[in-house]
């Protein structure tokens, strides 16, 4: 077999169709776009925004600016004093007991603390994200800040 041997298998390659091409070829005169009116024309036919007057689609959805991040992570905030409010005892605050005693809706969420209001236990808080201020605070208090991995 030689490269000039090749050929595509029958069947896998159509003809193109030849309009105008005389009435023999059974696509003649017209070429298939039927008598006059505005098909017939080049250029004819609507565009495909055209609904028939009919106000389109895009005009009738509210017009909205921007887009929606799909990996934007959302945080629950959980402040110090509300930490401060229960009493742990030596057992590290993490988002299943959080969600446990109810500062959080669901333990799966990342949990954010921040610094509003003041700690004085030492406290092993485990969350999601801390901010400089609430690290502050827990490390001052004698607790540490675990950082917890995002799944």
């Amino acid at each position: 077999m030689e490269l000039h041997d090749l050929r595509p298998d029958s069947g896998a390659k159509k003809k193109r169709k030849r309009v105008g091409r005389g009435a023999g070829a059974g696509q003649g005169k017209t070429a298939g776009r039927g008598t006059k009116g505005q098909n017939a024309r080049s250029g004819g036919g609507k565009g495909l925004y055209f609904e028939g007057g009919q106000l389109p689609l895009a005009r009738r959805l509210p017009y909205k600016r921007g887009f929606t991040n799909i990996r934007k992570v959302y945080y629950t905030p959980v402040n110090l004093k509300n930490l401060a409010e229960f009493d742990f005892g030596d057992e590290a605050v993490t988002p299943e007991i959080m969600a446990a005693i109810g500062l959080i809706k669901k333990s799966t969420d990342p949990v954010v603390v921040l610094g509003d209001g003041e700690i004085n236990t030492s406290l092993v808080v485990k969350a999601h994200r801390f901010s400089a201020t609430a690290k502050e605070k827990i490390e001052a208090a004698g607790g540490t800040a675990e950082l917890l991995p995002l799944k």
